[in-house]
């Protein structure tokens, strides 16, 4: 075992590192990247933009800790066949199948798999050994082998960045603790789709019910 105990918050708390992986949400051109999918959709992508350093700082810290890297990669097979078309409420709420519907021209820079808009962006991009699962619905364990991949690993203290904090990293964390994962939130390596009091409820609600919150430098220097 190779313990640590970080000063999260409400309370610190022990992880194993070699049970560790960071759990890398949703980091990809169609929603980062001038002319993306968020980008042409009117939505402000650059708060997104300036976790990039603090991501790329936890996912070094985590490679030389000898944590495990997961990368969630949300993207549609060009057909939509697993969209869930219109007897899903993902067909009328997700942007992808939306945005498509009424521009399918811009195809690419969507999230579509094979697209450049699908593509994690090139700032962090996965290496050797890293995993990639992707997804289909804002949580990483809706109809994914996350939990397989995790319990494979033997994995049990998931530390999450990405975005969006307060949709795909707040439905895959409240999935990870009701799976008996411990969650751990890097509150400044997590950005918000919509009002900044998004990102404030959920720093909260993690902290209240979901898990544990540290930002990157504290979470950094714990694994030195």
């Amino acid at each position: 075992m190779h313990l640590r105990t970080i000063k999260t918050r409400p309370k610190p708390i022990q992880i194993d590192l070699e049970r560790t992986a960071v759990i890398v949400v949703d980091m990809q051109n169609c929603f980062l990247s001038k002319g993306g999918m968020f980008d042409l959709a009117g939505l402000d992508i650059s708060r997104a933009r300036e976790i990039v350093p603090r991501c790329k700082d936890v996912i070094d810290a985590a490679r030389k800790s000898g944590c495990k890297v997961i990368y969630l990669r949300h993207s549609y097979n060009p057909d939509l066949s697993d969209s869930g078309g219109e007897t899903s409420p993902n067909w009328y709420k997700e942007l992808g199948p939306v945005f498509f519907r009424k521009h399918p021209d811009l195809k690419d820079k969507l999230n579509f798999e094979g697209t450049w808009g699908a593509d994690i962006i090139e700032d962090l991009k996965p290496q050797e050994g890293d995993v990639v699962v992707r997804k289909q619905r804002f949580s990483g364990f809706a109809g994914t082998n996350l939990d397989m991949i995790l319990k494979t690993y033997n994995i049990k203290y998931l530390v999450f960045i990405g975005i969006a904090s307060n949709i795909c990293v707040e439905s895959t964390i409240r999935d990870a603790f009701s799976l008996d994962y411990f969650p751990i939130l890097i509150s400044d390596a997590v950005s918000e789709a919509g009002a900044s009091f998004t990102q404030e409820a959920t720093i909260y609600n993690v902290k209240f019910a979901f898990g544990w919150v540290i930002d990157s430098e504290e979470f950094c220097n714990s694994l030195r």
